[in-house]
């Protein structure tokens, strides 16, 4: 199975999260539209990672030269 674009992962866990708030459903179809909505945020964050790694920042050496290095999150 094809892995799912960001966006439309993202766009569909807005769906159930939108539709879970408004406890119009059964127990059951709840917890299944729960479980899918967590399978989504799963993927989300994984391409989310990915393309974390993928960024790298240029830094200004005292040279004037430039360096890549790859990205981190400051603390």
């Amino acid at each position: 199975m094809a892995e799912i674009k960001f966006e439309k992962a993202l766009e569909k866990l807005e769906t159930i999260v939108d539709e879970l708030e408004t406890g119009d459903f059964p127990l059951d179809e709840s917890l299944k539209k729960y479980e899918d909505g967590i399978k989504l945020a799963s993927t989300c964050q994984k391409q989310l990672d990915k393309a974390k790694d993928k960024i790298e920042t240029l830094i200004k050496n005292s040279d004037g030269s430039f360096e890549a290095k790859p990205f981190r999150e400051s603390e």
